[in-house]
């Protein structure tokens, strides 16, 4: 008992200890219904909050929560199994801290892709069983032309048996046939915004060029480089 003890509070394996209780109690209260299932989701993917990040790391289609709780056993299944394995047969120290850092962060990192590849395999029962923001970032085809209402229907690419009601813009109206992807949930109409698939893939690609240059020029400033001067 004393060894389990023992491994549970070691790092990184302790950051796992406190999380993974903390997300057991989360889904019983989801189970006595007094937390939402969505209790991660916007209306819109716009933002840098937890959901529209999971969306980009490929999490469509399940609720945030759910992806997190996959994500944190994969990762704290990988993170027990080195530690069992390497760490704690090695006389790491004060050293132990560097390098549990560095299996933290491979551990997120090989999780995070058979967490996606896991969740992708579920997201079709979450379309029929759970809220609709879960559904935001997902890729659908436009199946009519809108009518006098600017709305359409469109169904879920990797789901066809799910479609969606599509409210539209003027000037940027959906065409039959065309793939776009939902970003934005009207809960007062129950339908989605969305935008054509190539503009969504532009922004995100410009977005991720943004913040690269920001975290350069932060760290240039650190640095005491060009980026430090006025």
């Amino acid at each position: 008992m004393e060894v389990v003890r023992q491994i549970a509070l070691s790092f990184p394996l302790v950051v796992f200890s406190v999380l993974l209780p903390l997300v057991a109690l989360y889904w019983l209260l989801v189970a006595i219904r007094l937390a939402p299932v969505e209790l991660f989701e916007h209306d819109s993917l716009k933002g840098d909050h937890l959901a529209s990040t999971l969306v980009t790391l490929g999490f469509a289609g399940v609720p945030a929560s759910f992806a997190l709780t996959v994500l944190l056993v994969l990762a704290g299944g990988i993170t027990l199994t080195v530690e069992l394995l390497v760490l704690r047969w090695l006389p790491l120290g004060l050293f132990r801290i560097p390098v549990g850092a560095v299996v933290l962060w491979g551990a997120f990192a090989l999780a995070s892709p058979l967490a996606a590849s896991l969740c992708h395999g579920l997201h079709r029962w979450f379309h029929r069983h759970s809220p609709r923001r879960c559904l935001l970032g997902e890729t659908v085809v436009v199946k009519e032309a809108p009518g006098s209402d600017e709305c359409t229907t469109a169904g879920v690419i990797d789901d066809p048996a799910c479609d969606v009601r599509l409210h539209g813009k003027p000037g940027a109206l959906p065409r039959a046939g065309e793939r776009r992807v939902l970003v934005k949930y009207l809960p007062g109409e129950g339908a989605y915004r969305s935008v054509a698939e190539r503009e969504y893939l532009d922004a995100r690609t410009r977005l991720s060029r943004l913040r690269l240059q920001q975290k350069r020029k932060k760290g240039g400033a650190r640095n005491g480089g060009p980026a430090a001067s006025p």
